[in-house]
């Protein structure tokens, strides 16, 4: 957890210039040389200014002002040691002095928004309104969420916002407490409570625990990392309701989280798209703000803040807005500064501005190129291969672990010594949090950890922690570790020849080729099920295809597979799939599970065809119209589909008029049509009666839960009475039915050869219908296998025609009859036909 700890006295060492910090943990070190177990000398040359008072407060518990005081006696220091008597004197602050000094701290140096903050409040001035509104209920408890993409500066804009109630600018009428908590520092607390917690944070404040809490209405949580979060919280059972009670993390967050302890409280939660699906359901009633991108002239006033230099700023502006694709790429804050960054070191060393930024990937690898040159030009590769290889094996054993947040000790362990620790930090890679370290965003070591599998040899040291290149593509793509998929696409990013031609002059021989066997064999693995395992999400594998960006990998990889299911979600994910499935000669069956109103915001009919997909189309619940059915008929033929669902879809008389209109084309070969719950009625029999005449392919037909009524059904027998009907299947459950129709039916279970299920639950067809059935079952004629009559209101009165049925009809292997109360003399009478040795039949549900 991460504590409060020394930021009084880091404001302090903040008013020291450099030359003077340097020559306070001079003295500093001279001091503590006599206490016993003082601090390594190494430790305190390299400490940061907050790293300093953490270790501190760490080793010197309760004496730290004392010892600043004996070095602050010197008449160039005279102002931090009028500051550290003031500190002194007033130690025990109130909570919210405490956290506008530590979250002005963080603003001002643990930021990589290089915006002022009145600027940033401009740029965010609708969110920040949103936020103000959200929160002005009368003392209701409210849970908001922030939502946008890897980058977009959620976790910032969160962090101004606690920075802003502590300096008396956001919610004061609202809330007396605001708790900050970043998830990713409790991946190694396993127990905890929310006790504990709360009082991390209020160890340099004057306020108790039993202050705090005698009012949970004005108290506000905000929490932020889920993406990072190795617990899953999706508990629904052993909740807990006791603040003071220790119980393990996800047990704590997940009962927060859900209003079962401190319901009355207010939570503020940032959430990343891998964290929506799993965080979301578990809300009461959520609140949404959208971080969105910056705009073109906030760009330009951020270009210009960066280089502090209006010339230069406008000099790369320019540069972006001559590049449509790479400017609409800047409006994202954290790829913006990477942007920046490297052009600010192309400046430096006198070079043409030039970056490489498609995909993600290429970017990523031309900033760590170019600030790794701002240090290390003209050392031979294979020295700059082993100092990388160190931040490497950190961020990749960080993965493997869920740690985000690293020890002193961890950079020790992995061969970064304390001067290397400086150089990566002086590089943007590695940042300062109290006395810990973390990578200056997440993404970054994802990315690390992702080039440590192109920069080890052989010849290194196994690492017990970490897995090889095979297991960590199993873990994301068959075992469904989502938070470890910004690594897999780098993965594939890295295996590229582009990239391998920005690292080999620098770090040596890029073994692209033989990563990109490693992930053929892999998925090869995968597509044929080899161990158990399969791909579970496509998607996951079409974002990391696109992220690689050769045709011909992303074909060789698509053509491992025969048969997919795809999730579609938006349109973008749409694209991406698009993009990927069009590249394969090989699938035979595609499964499409389209989110409700996906189809109809990305589609227009009026626009042109369907995009093409072969053999299967599942459109179920896409809420398509009767106009849209032409396209998606058009496309029966075009594209030779065989299986097509439209289930749930508002399609009405004229839509399935429509599909019917394909199906008598002689180039249409559906074999499967489903559409339930389509919003049609009999009207729409009469063009099925013609569309079964002349299909001599479709076998399984599902009419399920629309208004056909006994109309609808006697129009279709019409049809199934004639021997041009090939028809396998029939599902009519759900149609309004009664036994009037089933004189018609029992005509067609006499004479159709071909007929094999025929579906009728949830009808009221009732014992008068039973018997005419059971009549047909009786002919010899009649070669049915499948007959459902479940929930068909039918008594105890016709079990003794099921029963000589049974003992009769020598085809009929399955029979459903759930949801019936029989009675005992009923099942009496169809035990004895089970036992009967004419009796074929082989399932009884």
């Amino acid at each position: 957890m991460e504590e409060t700890h020394g930021y009084n006295l880091t404001l302090c060492l903040l008013k020291l210039s450099d030359e003077d910090f340097m020559e306070f943990k001079d003295s500093l070190r001279k001091v503590l040389g006599f206490k016993p177990k003082p601090i390594p000398r190494t430790k305190i040359a390299t400490a940061s200014r907050r790293g300093l008072a953490m270790l501190l407060n760490k080793h010197y518990p309760g004496q730290v002002w004392d010892i600043v005081l004996s070095l602050s006696q010197r008449a160039k220091w005279k102002k931090l040691f009028d500051r550290a008597e003031r500190l002194k004197r007033d130690e025990r602050r109130p909570y919210k002095e405490t956290m506008e000094i530590i979250f002005k701290y963080i603003w001002d140096f643990e930021n990589y928004i290089h915006v002022p903050s009145h600027e940033y409040n401009i740029i965010t001035e609708m969110q920040h309104r949103t936020l103000k509104d959200i929160f002005d209920l009368q003392l209701e408890s409210v849970t908001a969420v922030i939502l946008g993409n890897k980058g977009e500066g959620k976790t910032t804009f969160l962090r101004k916002a606690m920075l802003d109630w502590a300096a008396g600018d956001l919610w004061q009428n609202r809330f007396h407490y605001v708790f900050f908590f970043s998830l990713m520092s409790l991946n190694n607390i396993t127990e905890l409570s929310l006790a504990q917690l709360i009082l991390s944070k209020l160890s340099e404040s004057s306020e108790t625990l039993e202050d705090i809490v005698s009012d949970p209405r004005r108290i506000l949580f905000i929490l932020e990392g889920f993406d990072y979060l190795k617990f899953d919280l999706g508990l629904q059972t052993n909740l807990c309701n006791d603040w003071r009670k220790k119980a393990p993390t996800q047990i704590v967050l997940s009962s927060l989280l859900q209003k079962v302890m401190l319901q009355e409280s207010s939570l503020l939660l940032e959430l990343g798209n891998l964290s929506v699906p799993k965080i979301y359901p578990l809300l009461q009633k959520p609140r949404e703000i959208t971080i969105g991108g910056y705009t073109e002239a906030s760009v330009k006033y951020y270009c210009c803040s960066f280089m502090h230099s209006f010339k230069k700023g406008s000099e790369i502006f320019n540069y972006l807005q001559a590049i449509q694709l790479l400017l609409t790429l800047c409006k994202n804050p954290y790829k913006r500064w990477m942007v920046c960054r490297t052009l600010k070191c192309q400046f430096k060393r006198g070079e043409k501005l030039n970056i490489a930024f498609k995909p993600d990937s290429v970017l990523y690898t031309s900033f760590m190129v170019s600030s790794f040159r701002a240090k290390y030009a003209g050392y031979p590769s294979r020295q700059n291969r082993n100092k990388l290889m160190t931040l490497c094996t950190l961020a990749v054993e960080g993965m493997w672990k869920s740690v985000f947040v690293f020890k002193y000790e961890d950079l020790l362990r992995n061969g970064i010594s304390e001067s290397e620790q400086i150089l990566w930090m002086k590089m943007y890679f590695l940042n300062t949090r109290g006395d810990c370290f973390v990578f200056y965003h997440p993404a970054l070591q994802l990315y690390f950890a992702a080039l440590f599998y192109f920069l080890r040899q052989d010849k290194d040291k196994h690492h017990p922690i970490i897995g090889s290149l095979p297991q960590l593509l199993r873990e994301i793509y068959a075992h469904g570790q989502n938070q470890w998929l910004l690594t897999g696409k780098f993965v594939f990013g890295i295996a590229t020849e582009k990239i391998a031609a920005i690292l080999e002059p620098h770090f040596g021989f890029i073994p692209c080729e033989k990563m990109r066997q490693e992930i053929f064999k892999c998925f090869r693995s995968l597509s044929q099920g080899e161990c158990g395992e399969k791909l579970i999400s496509p998607q996951s594998l079409f974002d990391s295809l696109v992220e690689n960006q050769e045709e011909q990998f992303i074909t060789q990889v698509m053509d491992m597979f025969e048969e997919m299911t795809v999730d579609i979600s938006s349109a973008d994910v749409l694209s991406v799939a698009t993009t990927c499935l069009l590249k394969s000669q090989s699938l035979k069956k595609l499964h499409l599970h389209i989110q409700q109103r996906v189809f109809s915001e990305i589609y227009n009919p009026e626009d042109g065809d369907l995009e093409v997909f072969k053999h299967e189309k599942k459109l179920g619940k896409c809420d398509i119209s009767s106009e849209a059915c032409g396209v998606i008929a058009t496309s029966l033929t075009k594209c030779k589909v065989k299986h097509l669902s439209l289930v749930e879809n508002p399609l009405k008389n004229k839509g399935v008029m429509l599909v019917c209109e394909i199906l008598k084309h002689p180039s249409c070969v559906l074999e499967t049509l489903m559409l339930s719950y389509c919003c049609f009625t009999f009207i729409a029999c009469g063009h099925l009666y013609e569309a079964l005449l002349h299909n001599k392919y479709l076998s399984l037909l599902d009419l399920s839960s629309n208004f056909l009524e006994d109309t609808g059904v006697n129009i279709l027998c019409e049809a199934l009475k004639d021997p041009r009907c090939n028809l396998r299947e029939l599902w009519l459950s759900g149609c309004y039915l009664t036994s009037d129709c089933c004189k018609a039916i029992s005509a067609v279970l006499s004479c159709n050869q071909n007929l094999k299920t025929l579906k009728l639950g949830s009808n009221n067809i009732q014992d008068t219908g039973i018997k005419q059935l059971c009549e047909a079952l009786r002919n010899p004629g009649c070669k049915l296998q499948c007959l459902g009559l479940d929930m068909c209101e039918f008594t105890t009165d016709s079990c003794a025609d099921l029963a000589l049925a049974l003992t009769t009809c020598k085809t009929l292997t399955v029979l459903s009859l759930d949801w019936m109360t029989l009675g005992h003399n009923g099942l009496e009478l169809l035990c004895e036909a089970l036992n009967h040795k004419g009796c074929t039949l082989k399932v009884l549900g």
